[in-house]
């Protein structure tokens, strides 16, 4: 049965925005300055071309293809039902759960701030509060999570647009002049670790068969959000590190953010940007949850997931809020935010790289030029590579979590899907 079209250009943009403007950019900015130094905007530019290419397949891919399941409707239309189309559909679902300890981690870390003394005791406790408490209220009430989120999106715009505003006349040029930039490997590699930050355009894709005139306005959100994020992160990286000293930025890595605030906003900028911190990554916490437990659900009633995320009560699927509160919750305490943000980039460039690959080999029938498919497919398939050998040298615990992730999710739709469940979305291996 078709939806009905009520999504319009501007809504469909807003849900791409939201998407990549959640709690991303409070978290991973300070490990952007760490590589890329005086370059972090160039960072943030190199990422943005990445996500800009595979915008375009993913365009051409929802024009042809409306379906609430996005990308993962994506990969099994291009390679049919198989273990790789089986398997991206589990690496999906927990590539959301990393983005939800992202946010986490970096709720914690904006909230030490307003406590004298911190803990990896209080460290703990404010990340699991920032799990529990959304994931209650998407047990409690889901139309809540729908409702607020695009009055805390304009809120998070509003901010980061006061701080460039404000702190634009007190930027030091020589802090950003090519001889405090990082190496030109470090400046790639540095945008790969906070790709993570431009994750979401792909959610335009989730919400195609409710978008007015889809033929000419996905595209048109689908490149319009990723243009728009990629300005905006290019200049609050131009007035975080233009206005604050490099090894001020790094001491407060965690919550660099609110430290850029400082120079034109003082204390009460500080306090301000730690407080719309809080709200933009529990908001992004809410949402994520919210979408990753409808993601579980929908995978499931499809026969690809076990029956028990299909359990729903008052139209919530609560067991799949259940299993993504309790993954996130392990993963968030475990590992610490520069893991966390490698391994999220990572799992969303091999999902990409993967996205890519598919509107390549259908190119005829979804209309995509074969040279800019192919260029968006080597750019994340680099992109990957890059981040890889750069994190094995310096932190080869994220490169092995992140194997973990493809082998568990190889395991379970070889023994599960193909020997158990044996078919993807009801169709027979």
């Amino acid at each position: 049965m078709s939806k009905q079209r009520t999504i319009g250009l501007l809504g469909a943009i807003s849900i791409g925005v939201g998407g990549m403007v959640g709690g991303g950019i409070f978290a991973v900015l300070g490990e952007a300055v760490s590589f890329a130094h005086g370059a972090t905007a160039v960072a943030f530019l190199v990422a943005g071309i990445v996500a800009l290419f595979t915008s375009y397949s993913y365009a051409k891919l929802s024009v042809k293809f409306q379906s609430e399941g996005g990308t993962v409707s994506f990969v099994d239309n291009a390679f049919g039902h198989n273990l790789l189309s089986g398997s991206v559909n589990l690496m999906l679902w927990l590539s959301y759960l990393v983005t939800i300890s992202l946010y986490a981690v970096a709720f914690s870390s904006y909230g030490a701030t307003f406590f004298t003394t911190t803990s990896p005791y209080l460290h703990h406790i404010l990340i699991s509060v920032a799990i529990i408490l959304p994931a209650l209220i998407n047990l409690v009430s889901a139309s809540f999570v729908s409702k607020s989120e695009t009055f805390i999106v304009a809120i998070k715009i509003i901010l980061l647009v006061l701080i460039i505003v404000s702190g634009a006349s007190y930027i030091d040029v020589d802090r950003l002049s090519p001889h405090k930039w990082g190496s030109s490997l470090d400046i790639v590699v540095a945008g790969m670790i906070i790709f993570v930050a431009y994750e979401g355009f792909e959610l335009i894709a989730n919400a195609a068969q409710e978008i007015k005139d889809p033929v000419k306005n996905l595209p048109r959100a689908f490149y319009s959000s990723v243009i728009f994020v990629i300005v905006l992160y290019i200049l609050i990286s131009l007035i975080s590190v233009g206005t604050v000293p490099e090894d001020t930025l790094l001491k407060a890595k965690d919550y660099a953010l609110a430290i850029a605030a400082k120079p034109a906003l003082g204390q009460v900028g500080f306090t301000i940007v730690a407080v719309a911190a809080l709200l933009a990554t529990f908001s992004a916490i809410n949402a994520t949850i919210y979408g990753n437990a409808r993601l579980g659900f929908i995978i499931a009633s499809e026969g690809e997931l076990p029956k028990v995320l299909e359990k729903e009560r008052r139209e919530i699927p609560y067991m799949g809020v259940v299993y993504t509160l309790g993954f996130s919750l392990i993963l968030a305490n475990t590992i610490d935010l520069s893991e966390i943000a490698i391994i999220g980039s990572a799992s969303f460039l091999l999902i990409f790289f993967i996205v890519n690959i598919s509107a390549y080999k259908i190119r005829d029938e979804i209309d995509a030029n074969s040279f800019v498919t192919l260029i968006a497919s080597f750019l994340t398939l680099l992109a990957l590579v890059i981040l890889m050998y750069h994190t094995y040298s310096s932190n080869p615990r994220a490169v092995y979590i992140f194997l973990c992730f493809m082998l568990v999710s190889f395991l379970f739709e070889f023994f599960y899907g193909r020997y158990v469940r044996g078919h993807i979305f009801r169709r027979k291996y």
